[in-house]
C-alpha cells in the first residue's frame, strides 16, 4: 500500500522532533521505515498503528540510531566534500563578481608576501652564519678592550703569546689558533704575477677548530711547517688548470717559496671570514713575538666540551697580572702598579666572543669583513611584518566595507537555514582562496625581486624551491595569512541579524568603521615612519658625502702594490709627474680611508717622565715630503716637510687632535716628543728612546668612519715608502691618466698585475652599508605606500559606489564638483593627518637611536617630518582624488534613473 505524502511528512517530522534524523542527511533511513510501515498497512493495520510498531521493531531510537550513525558514517564523507565544494564555488563566484576589489587585495597582498619572502630569506641567511663549523657553539675569539694613553681601543687583537698560553695553561681551552693578516700578495707560480687580497697567515689547528673540507692534504700537519701554505679550489684550478696542486710551489711577492700541502673547499659564504690562501704561522717571523702590551694577533679558540666561558673570562684578570703587568712594569719603570694604572684612567679586559655572535653583534676594531647589524635583523623583520599587516589591513578594510553588498545575502542564507558558523566558514574560505593566489604571485615577484635584492644587500639569495619545507612552508603561511586576514570580516559579517540586514537598517560608507578608520591610520603611521627613516640616511649619507673631511678625496688614484716596482718607485712617481695633468703624486701606504696600514704607539713631551698619565697614544704615520699637496690637507701651524731640510728626517707633523692631548702649554713648533725604541727579541727599550722634532701642525682630517672622533696623529718621513702611489690628477683627463699609468707600469714592472682605485670611492665603501640601507628602506617606504594607497584606492571607490545617489542630489541642488570631491575626500584626509600625528614621535625616537652611532651626524630639523607627512598625505589625497572626480563628475541622470 502506498503512503501518501501526508503520512510521509507525518513521519518526517515525528523522526525529527524525536530527534533521531536530521534535515535532508539520511534520506536512505526515512525511506526504509516508509517501506515497513507500507508492509504492516498492507496487512490490514491503521497507520498510526502500523508507524508505531515499525518504531518498537527497531527498537524505539536505539535501532535508529545505530542505523542513521552507519548512514552517516557512508555519507559524512561526501557531505564534507560537498560542502567544501560549495564553499570554493561561492567564494570564486564572489571573487569574479567584484574583480575589481578582488584585484586590489590579490595585488597588495601578493606584493605584501612577496617582500616579506626576500626579507625571510635575508635574515635566515644572515641567523645562518658560521653555523656550518661543527664545533660553531664552542668556539670563541678573544675581543681585548683596552684604554691607554686616553685613547680606548675595542678590537679583535690579541698579543702574539695569547694563543699559546690559552692552549697550554687552561684546561677549559682544548686549541687555540692566531690569524695575521699583512695586505694582500702578489702570486705567481712561474712568471705571471696574480693579485690576491684573500691571504691569512694562521697556526696549524685552523682545520682543527675550523669545518674547513679538504680536497686534498691532511689537516692535522698542513699548516705545521713553515713555507707550507693551504689553498682554496678556486686557487688551485687558477695556478694549476688540470694538475694536482699538491705538493707543488707558488712564490709570493717574488720571494716567498711556499709548497701546497692542502687544498679546501670553497668557504661558504655565510662565514664571517673568505681566505683562498692560508699560510703557516711558523714561518712568521713576528708570531715569534715575547711581547704582551703589542696586539696584532686575531686569537681564536676552542672550548672543551662542558666548559663554561663565563669561568675562562674570570681567568682573564690573573693572565693579565702574570704576563702584561710584568712587562709594562719594565717599560714604565719600578714604580709602575697597577692602582696607577688604573688610576690615569687605564684599563685593559679581554673577553671571550662567541662565534655566532661576530657577525650580527660585533662591530670591533679588525673586522675580517664588514659585518651586519642584529638590530637591523630585527627592524627587517619588523618592516617585513608591518608590510604584510598594511596589505592583510586592505583586506579586512575592504571587506567590511563592502558589508552592505553582502549583508543582503547574510540575511537571505540566514533565513534559509544557513548556520553563523557556515557563514564563517564560507568568508574564510574566500580569505583563503585571496591568500593562496597571492602566494602564488608573491613566489613569482620575490623570484623577479631577488636579484635587484641581492645586488642592493651584497648577498647571495635564491628560493630553495628543491626543498619540501619550502612549499610545506608556504602552503602553512597561505593558510595562516588567510585565516588571521579572514577573520574579523568572518565575525562581522557573519553577526548580521536578518530582521535588520532584510529591513536595510546595515550601516554604510566611513561612519560604520571606526574600527576600519583605525587601520588607515595605523596603515599610514608606518609609511610615514618609513619614509622619515629613508630621508634622514640619505641626509647622514649627502652629509658625509659633502662633510669637510680635513682633505680632499676627489680626483686622486691610488696605484696599488707599490712594491711590485721595487727600487723603482720613486723613478715610477717622477717619470709620471712629467705629465702636465698630474699635479702632484705621494707614495705611502697610510692613507685616510680604511683598508689601509695603520699603527699606533705611545709618545709624550720630551723632559717629561713616560708615565701613563704623560703619555700620548698617537698613529704613526710614515708619509713623503708630498703627502700633504697631494690629498689637499692644510697647514694650520709650522710648515710642511720640505727637501731643503735635511733635519726633516727626523720632524713629525701632528694633527690638532695630537697637539692638544699631548698639551703642549707654551707653544708647539721645535717641541720634541718621544717613544720607545727596540729592545732585543722583539721588545722595546727604555733607554733607547727614539725622538722627533715637531715642525708643523695639520688640521684634522678624518681617516676613520664619522662614527668615530678624529683621534691623535702624527705624520713622519718614511725611509722605506711603500703601498700606493697616489696621484692628484685634473678631472678633464681621467681616461689619459689610468692609460698613461697602466703602460709605464707594464715598461717598469713586466708580469706584475696593475691594479688601481679611486680615492674618493674607497671613501665611499666605508659606508656601503649606509648606503645599502637607504636603497632599502626607500624600497620599503614605496611598497608600504603603495599598498597603503591601494587600499586607500579601493575603499574610496566603494565609498563613492555607495554614495552615487547622494552625489547625484547633491549636483542636480547645484553642488560643485570641487565640493563634491572634498565631501568624499575629507574623511581620509583625516585619517592621513592622524597618522602623522602619530607616527612623528615615533621616527623622531627611532632615527635618533640610530644617528648616535656617528660622531658627525646631520642635523634633524622639522622640516623632515613635515616633509614626510605631506608625502604622504599628498599621495593619498591623489589617491582619493581619482574616485572623487570621477564620481563627481559623473552624470546625475545616470544615478537617479532608477529610482
Amino acid at each position: 500500500m502506498q503512503l501518501s505524502d501526508d503520512h510521509i511528512a507525518y513521519i518526517r517530522k515525528d523522526l525529527h522532533y524525536r530527534g533521531i534524523v536530521h534535515e535532508g542527511l539520511e534520506e536512505e533511513l526515512i525511506d526504509h521505515i516508509c517501506s515497513s510501515v507500507e508492509e504492516q498497512m498492507e496487512k490490514g493495520i491503521r497507520f498510526i498503528d502500523a508507524y508505531h510498531s515499525v518504531l518498537k521493531k527497531f527498537g524505539h531510537t536505539a535501532g535508529l540510531r545505530q542505523t542513521q550513525q552507519q548512514t552517516l558514517q557512508i555519507n559524512q564523507h561526501s557531505k564534507n566534500r560537498l560542502m567544501l565544494k560549495n564553499y570554493v564555488l561561492i567564494a570564486l563566484r564572489n571573487l569574479r563578481k567584484h574583480r575589481f576589489y578582488s584585484f586590489i587585495n590579490v595585488a597588495g597582498l601578493s606584493v605584501g608576501i612577496g617582500i616579506c619572502l626576500v626579507i625571510l630569506l635575508f635574515v635566515l641567511n644572515e641567523i645562518s652564519f658560521d653555523r656550518h663549523h661543527v664545533f660553531a657553539d664552542r668556539i670563541y675569539r678573544v675581543h681585548s678592550k683596552i684604554d691607554f694613553a686616553g685613547n680606548h681601543y675595542d678590537m679583535t687583537y690579541a698579543p702574539a703569546p695569547m694563543a699559546a698560553t690559552l692552549a697550554a695553561d687552561y684546561p677549559e681551552v682544548e686549541a687555540a689558533i692566531r690569524f695575521r693578516e699583512r695586505g694582500s700578495y702578489l702570486i705567481k707560480r712561474e712568471t705571471e704575477n696574480i693579485k690576491e687580497n684573500n691571504v691569512m697567515w694562521t697556526d696549524k689547528d685552523f682545520f682543527k677548530i675550523f669545518t674547513v673540507p679538504l680536497l686534498a692534504g691532511n689537516p692535522e700537519t698542513a699548516l705545521a711547517e713553515p713555507n707550507s701554505i693551504a689553498i682554496s679550489k678556486k686557487i688551485a684550478d687558477k695556478f694549476f688548470p688540470n694538475e694536482e696542486a699538491l705538493g707543488q710551489t707558488l712564490i709570493l711577492d717574488n720571494k716567498l717559496n711556499m709548497k701546497i700541502t692542502a687544498v679546501f673547499e670553497e668557504m661558504p659564504s655565510t662565514s664571517h671570514f673568505h681566505f683562498d690562501v692560508l699560510i703557516a704561522m711558523a714561518g712568521l717571523e713576528e708570531a715569534q713575538s715575547p711581547v704582551w702590551f703589542s696586539n696584532n694577533f686575531q686569537t681564536y679558540f676552542l672550548l672543551r666540551e662542558g666548559a663554561n666561558p663565563k669561568d675562562l673570562e674570570s681567568k682573564f684578570p690573573d693572565l693579565i697580572l702574570k704576563h702584561v703587568m710584568p712587562q709594562l712594569k719594565e717599560v714604565m719603570g719600578a714604580d709602575f702598579t697597577l692602582e696607577k694604572f688604573k688610576e690615569a684612567g687605564n684599563k685593559m679586559e679581554y673577553y671571550a666572543q662567541p662565534l655566532l655572535d661576530i657577525h650580527l653583534k660585533s662591530s670591533l676594531q679588525g673586522e675580517f669583513e664588514p659585518n651586519f647589524d642584529i638590530t637591523y635583523v630585527y627592524l627587517f623583520v619588523a618592516i617585513a611584518l608591518f608590510i604584510l599587516i598594511i596589505a592583510s589591513i586592505n583586506f579586512m578594510n575592504l571587506s567590511t566595507a563592502r558589508s552592505a553588498n553582502r549583508a543582503k545575502e547574510v540575511g537571505v542564507r540566514k533565513v534559509m537555514g544557513s548556520l553563523r558558523s557556515h557563514l564563517m566558514r564560507q568568508f574564510l574560505m574566500e580569505s583563503i582562496l585571496l591568500s593562496v593566489f597571492s602566494f602564488i604571485l608573491a613566489v613569482g615577484l620575490a623570484y623577479a625581486l631577488l636579484p635587484v635584492f641581492n645586488e642592493l644587500s651584497a648577498r647571495q639569495l635564491s628560493l630553495p624551491f628543491d626543498q619540501p619545507l619550502f612549499y610545506g612552508g608556504l602552503l602553512l603561511g597561505a593558510l595562516v595569512v588567510g585565516v588571521l586576514a579572514g577573520i574579523y570580516p568572518s565575525f562581522f559579517l557573519s553577526a548580521f541579524k536578518p530582521v535588520n540586514v532584510l529591513k536595510g537598517n546595515v550601516a554604510l560608507g566611513m561612519k560604520s568603521g571606526l574600527i576600519r578608520s583605525s587601520l588607515v591610520v595605523f596603515q599610514f603611521m608606518i609609511s610615514i615612519f618609513l619614509v622619515v627613516a629613508t630621508i634622514v640616511v640619505y641626509l647622514q649619507l649627502d652629509y658625509i658625502q659633502n662633510k669637510k673631511l680635513g682633505f680632499n678625496k676627489d680626483q686622486v688614484i691610488m696605484v696599488d702594490d707599490a712594491y711590485a716596482l721595487g727600487d723603482q718607485r720613486v723613478v715610477y712617481k717622477e717619470q709620471i709627474l712629467q705629465n702636465s695633468f698630474i699635479e702632484s703624486a705621494s707614495i705611502a701606504g697610510y692613507l685616510p680611508v680604511e683598508g689601509t696600514w695603520r699603527s699606533d704607539n705611545p709618545w709624550w713631551l720630551e723632559g717629561k717622565e713616560a708615565t701613563q698619565e704623560n703619555m700620548v697614544s698617537l698613529q704613526n704615520w710614515q708619509v713623503d715630503h708630498d703627502y700633504i699637496k697631494t690629498f689637499g690637507m692644510t697647514i694650520k701651524e709650522g710648515r710642511d716637510f720640505s727637501r731643503d731640510f735635511l733635519s726633516d728626517s727626523s720632524a713629525v707633523i701632528l694633527n690638532e687632535a695630537a697637539a692638544k692631548a699631548l698639551s703642549f702649554d707654551d707653544g708647539i713648533i721645535g717641541k720634541r716628543i718621544n717613544t720607545f725604541g727596540d729592545g732585543e727579541n722583539g721588545g722595546v727599550s727604555t733607554t733607547n728612546l727614539e725622538a722627533l722634532t715637531v715642525i708643523g701642525v695639520v688640521e684634522n682630517f678624518h681617516f676613520e668612519s664619522l662614527k668615530k672622533n678624529v683621534s691623535p696623529l702624527m705624520l713622519f718621513l718614511s725611509k722605506r715608502p711603500g703601498g700606493y702611489i697616489s696621484f692628484r690628477f685634473q678631472s678633464a683627463n681621467t681616461e689619459e691618466v689610468i692609460a698613461l699609468l697602466e703602460n709605464k707600469w707594464k715598461q717598469m714592472a713586466p708580469g706584475q698585475p696593475f691594479t688601481y682605485q679611486f680615492l674618493d670611492e674607497s671613501f665611499g665603501k666605508m659606508y656601503a652599508a649606509e648606503m645599502r640601507l637607504g636603497s632599502i628602506f626607500g624600497i620599503f617606504s614605496t611598497v608600504a605606500i603603495v599598498i597603503a594607497c591601494l587600499g586607500l584606492f579601493a575603499l574610496t571607490a566603494f565609498t563613492a559606489e555607495q554614495r552615487t545617489k547622494e552625489i547625484g542630489i547633491r549636483k542636480v541642488l547645484g553642488a560643485s564638483v570641487s565640493s563634491i570631491v572634498v565631501m568624499l575626500s575629507k574623511d581620509f584626509g583625516k585619517l592621513v593627518v592622524i597618522a602623522f600625528a602619530l607616527a612623528t614621535p615615533f621616527a623622531w625616537w627611532g632615527v635618533t637611536k640610530w644617528l648616535e652611532d656617528y660622531q658627525y651626524k646631520v642635523e634633524i630639523g622639522w622640516w623632515v617630518y613635515a616633509l614626510a607627512g605631506a608625502s604622504a598625505f599628498l599621495v593619498a589625497w591623489l589617491t582619493m582624488s581619482y574616485q572623487s572626480i570621477k564620481a563627481a563628475t559623473s552624470n546625475p541622470v545616470d544615478s537617479l534613473k532608477n529610482e
